[in-house]
């Protein structure tokens, strides 16, 4: 399972009760920070959550509203005695950038570690999930997210037996490891049925409409996106800025065939977001006008 905590909903600037678009995802032990905007750390203690877990920080690019908390919570972490590496993955330029905001957050107690996206599409196996990361449309180099937990075919325990495997190979076969017993070779094609459905969160901000981001996002599970504008008298706002309209979010949502939708990114001229909610649901019916603090936990369908 992931919990998922959407931890800001806000664009641009912090407001008294929005704090900046900011998403924390937990799995087997493991904390995935996406964006790190002012005031993340304090969202993350408002519910409940510790910074010490965070082994991998993604950005989806540079712009303050997005990366200016990362000295804080840096120390906070440090702080926290945590003393693992952590990876840091972003557009080009991120260790430059990350360094530079280090001025004011020289000493912490463990290493950083950089991944920089050059292509359109990279993926990466990373603490037991699959992180992929998908270039998008904004001002500046800009990539959106997915989190990814595949899940293997039961195991057939009548095969195994069938075929004479001891009982202390069982569990490497069905973690997808070989086994050669006396000269045969198991194969964990042998004792699993067919891999199962996973999980998948996808997450997208500051960006216009894109295919890549409708490809990323197919049958997600949860996908979080950004909605800076309500209503379709916005699109030229949208446009020029290099954003999205509530309305353009839901029709990626309904192209996508996600699960469910949770908007994000909020204009500080949109004081009250949940009044296009109506609007937006005859597009995506199982649309959330997501407040701070939103979480679910994602669950295997069997």
């Amino acid at each position: 399972m992931i919990d998922v905590c959407l931890l800001g909903t806000g664009g641009m600037m912090p407001l008294p009760d929005r704090w900046l678009t900011s998403m924390v995802a937990r799995y087997n032990g493991s904390s995935l920070l996406i964006d790190c905007g002012e005031g993340t750390q304090i969202a993350m203690k408002e519910n409940g959550i510790s910074c010490k877990p965070i082994d991998v920080m993604c950005f989806t690019h540079y712009h303050a509203d997005h990366i200016s908390g990362l000295p804080g919570m840096l120390l906070s972490m440090g702080n926290a005695d945590r003393t693992e590496p952590v990876t840091m993955i972003g557009p080009k330029g991120l260790e430059r950038v990350v360094n530079a905001l280090r001025v004011i957050a020289p000493d912490i107690p463990f290493e950083v570690k950089f991944i920089e996206l050059n292509n359109d599409f990279e993926s990466f196996k990373i603490n037991g999930y699959l992180l992929e990361a998908f270039k998008v449309k904004h001002g500046v180099p800009c990539y959106g997210y997915t989190m990814k937990v595949e899940r293997k075919g039961k195991f057939n325990l009548e095969n195994a037996m069938a075929l004479g495997i001891d009982k202390c190979y069982w569990n490497k076969l069905q973690n997808g490891i070989e086994v050669e017993v006396d000269g045969k070779l198991y194969t964990p094609e042998m004792v699993l049925g067919e891999e199962r459905k996973g999980l998948k969160l996808t997450y997208c901000t500051d960006t216009r409409p894109t295919a890549s981001i409708t490809e990323n996002a197919k049958d997600a599970d949860l996908f979080i996106c950004e909605g800076m504008y309500g209503g379709n008298d916005k699109d030229d706002k949208a446009k020029e800025n290099k954003h999205m309209t509530m309305n353009e979010a839901a029709n990626i949502a309904k192209a996508a065939n996600v699960k469910e939708m949770w908007l994000t990114h909020y204009s500080p001229s949109l004081p009250k977001p949940q009044e296009y909610k109506a609007e937006i649901r005859k597009i995506f019916p199982n649309t959330k006008v997501a407040k701070d603090g939103r979480s679910v936990t994602l669950v295997f369908e069997d």
